[in-house]
């Protein structure tokens, strides 16, 4: 299993298990669950989620399908930036921690930016880390002027990450947060990387896919695995696509594919506002 390198040290996954808009039907509940568990046996042991997601209910359902392996799990979860409060954020912490079933989080991400000043998110942070609640903190959504911030803060260098909108059609974070993050070793974490689906379906890469004997999906996971400083978690609640998403790790991309793909997808030229969805 390819491996990405936290700033403290720890390997997690280069590819992981995404869960938004999970656990909004019933009658898929049992198949999201069994293909959660499956990630686990076939090595996608990170797992993403937020408090926001189904208001809670994706936390429980996540804590349903770990029940007897929390520890093969690498669990990440998300704050609402209207809890991130010093006290806010360790209420929100403790209902996350129920829901999930667990007695800590392994990466607890503040979803994005908020009103509330980042030097008493950190500070929650930091005591929520202190109190073994959670293993390692960071942010989702912060451009390169936000991660600035956060760095001049006390706390701030020990972010483990930030969760991003990246794909081949949403390259934004090119243009000036990824060289940042590079000089500062912060890996990104690569959320939508098939564009919600969008792109398994797009012409250009579904051609590209079909004269590389590899699916559309493939080529979009691929392209961005090839980086050593991602971590990727596209979403899936059925087993077949998460075997599917798995093959992208089996057959990376060649150095000549990758530049292929980027002629066919090229960078935005000029500074572009980081994008969220």
């Amino acid at each position: 299993m390819k491996t990405v390198t936290l700033p403290a040290g720890e390997r997690v996954p280069a590819l992981g298990q995404g869960t938004w808009q999970m656990a909004g039907d019933r009658g898929r509940r049992a198949e999201e669950i069994a293909t959660l568990r499956l990630g686990l046996d076939l090595g996608l042991t990170l797992i993403d989620t937020a408090e926001m997601y189904g208001e809670g209910a994706v936390e429980e359902l996540i804590g349903e399908a770990l029940a007897g392996r929390r520890n093969e799990a690498f669990i990440v979860s998300k704050v609402y930036p209207h809890n991130a409060t010093r006290d806010g954020v360790a209420a929100a912490c403790e209902r996350s921690l129920k829901r999930l079933q667990t007695d800590r989080i392994d990466l607890y991400l503040l979803h994005w930016r908020g009103s509330v000043p980042l030097a008493e998110t950190i500070d929650g942070f930091v005591a929520l880390q202190k109190a073994g609640k959670i293993r390692h903190y960071g942010v989702s959504n912060f451009d390169a002027k936000d991660m600035q911030k956060l760095w001049s803060l006390p706390g701030g260098k020990a972010t483990a990450t930030n969760q991003v909108l990246y794909n081949l059609v949403r390259r934004g974070p090119e243009w000036d947060l990824r060289p940042w993050c590079r000089e500062h070793r912060i890996p990104l974490m690569a959320y939508s990387p098939i564009e919600q689906a969008k792109l398994a379906g797009d012409a250009k890469l579904k051609d590209f896919a079909k004269r590389h004997a590899m699916t559309a999906a493939q080529a979009a996971l691929g392209w961005l695995l090839a980086n050593d400083d991602v971590m990727v978690i596209p979403k899936t609640g059925r087993r077949e696509r998460l075997r599917e998403n798995l093959a992208a790790l089996e057959r990376p991309l060649s150095a000549a594919q990758i530049t292929e793909l980027d002629r066919l997808f090229p960078a935005p030229g000029g500074a572009r506002p980081l994008e969220i969805i």
